[in-house]
């Protein structure tokens, strides 16, 4: 983490073939000054440029922030290059920047004053340094997107071969194309499926992180990979409301006077996080997983709804997963039970010694009552007890 307050700091906005930067820099009155601004071209040479440019422009031997947001995997070569050459570099969620920057209270919106936002931000917060992701999670991205990618052209055969069955005059070509087409694709998902069981072995933690969290009924091989590879690890992740908000099942309200408007989540998000969850949320529902069927029931039967239901499960299960992955704990369905069975019952004020035991009391044999009566005779008692 950064502690000092003054520093320049490199605003980047990244695209596909080029960025801009711009150089801000903190005084000790906590005034930022724009030193320059640039484009560079996104490429090994336009980086060594962009050094070049920061060293020109840096007048005072203060340390260099660099700030970006991670945008697809635009960012990542450029990220790599500074993390590389020893720089300070910050990436952050979309979401944060974009709040940030709708702060300043700009009424426009180009590429400029986007690396212009994120310089100010660099200025006046402390961020979170950025750490790569490892070569297998990489690796695990690349494998998981793909076959995701399979999945969709299988489907897409799949109905070109149901409309064939029913349509008139089917061409034979055609058929046997789709099927052996269709042949190849199953027979791709599967390579690709043993390659990502292949590659999670080989990784000690991510095997052990594997282990762990497919202890939950409806997480499998590939709901544990889409959620890891597209998270990145939950590297970027403070907490659970940015986890929530990056997969897009943030809650989204319509409300205005008496206008009481639908509910919904906002879908401005991971949307192959969500897809990988739903299938998950319909394993551990149909295996009626102990944490969160009764959650599944009690939402249904308040909305009646069995999508609001799923999709609820879907954002426990990912929070779970979040818990599990940071923890480094492993799953345990019965914690919930054994939380209830270590409640200690409540000690009675007074104690009672029932049956033979009351036999055994002292009672004074003298002395009477409020209401006059021995005290071992008494029609009425301050705490009456009954014994069975």
């Amino acid at each position: 983490m950064f502690t000092s307050n003054l520093k320049y700091c490199v605003g980047l906005d990244v695209a596909k073939d080029t960025f801009k930067a711009c150089l801000s820099v903190i005084n000790r009155e906590q005034k930022i000054t724009v030193k320059s601004s640039s484009s560079f071209a996104n490429t090994t040479a336009g980086f060594a440029t962009l050094q070049a440019w920061v060293h020109k422009h840096r007048k005072e031997d203060l340390k260099v922030v660099y700030v970006m947001e991670a945008t697809g995997v635009y960012h990542e070569q450029l990220a790599w290059y500074l993390h590389g050459h020893d720089c300070l570099v910050s990436v952050l969620l979309p979401t944060k920047a974009k709040r940030y920057l709708q702060s300043l209270g700009l009424k426009s919106k180009n590429d400029q004053l986007d690396a212009q936002g994120l310089s100010y931000m660099g200025c006046q917060q402390v961020l979170s340094l950025w750490q790569p992701l490892s070569k297998e999670l990489y690796q695990l991205r690349q494998l998981t997107r793909f076959y995701e990618s399979l999945q969709t052209q299988r489907t897409f055969i799949k109905n070109q071969l149901h409309a064939l069955s029913y349509g008139m005059h089917p061409v034979k070509l055609v058929k046997k194309q789709l099927t052996q087409t269709l042949m190849l694709l199953e027979k791709q998902l599967g390579q690709v499926e043993e390659e990502l069981k292949t590659l999670i072995e080989k990784d000690p933690r991510l095997r052990d992180k594997f282990v762990k969290i497919t202890k939950i009924k409806g997480v499998g091989l590939l709901t544990f990979a889409a959620v890891v590879a597209e998270t990145g690890g939950f590297a970027l992740f403070e907490n659970q409301r940015q986890l929530v908000s990056y997969a897009g099942y943030d809650v989204v309200e319509h409300q205005s006077g008496q206008h009481q408007g639908k509910t919904r989540i906002s879908k401005k998000g991971n949307a192959r996080l969500r897809r990988a969850l739903h299938m998950a949320a319909l394993g551990t529902v149909k295996n009626r997983e102990a944490v969160f069927i009764s959650f599944y029931e009690r939402i249904y039967e308040r909305t009646r709804i069995k999508m609001k239901a799923y999709v609820a499960v879907q954002k426990k299960l990912l929070c779970l997963i979040y818990a599990l992955w940071k923890n480094d704990t492993p799953f345990d369905p019965q914690y919930l039970a054994k939380n209830a069975s270590g409640i200690q019952e409540p000690k009675p004020l007074f104690p009672v010694v029932c049956g033979a035991n009351l036999q055994n009391k002292i009672v004074p044999t003298s002395g009477t009552t409020q209401d006059e009566l021995p005290c071992n005779h008494s029609p009425e008692a301050l705490f009456p007890v009954v014994l069975r």
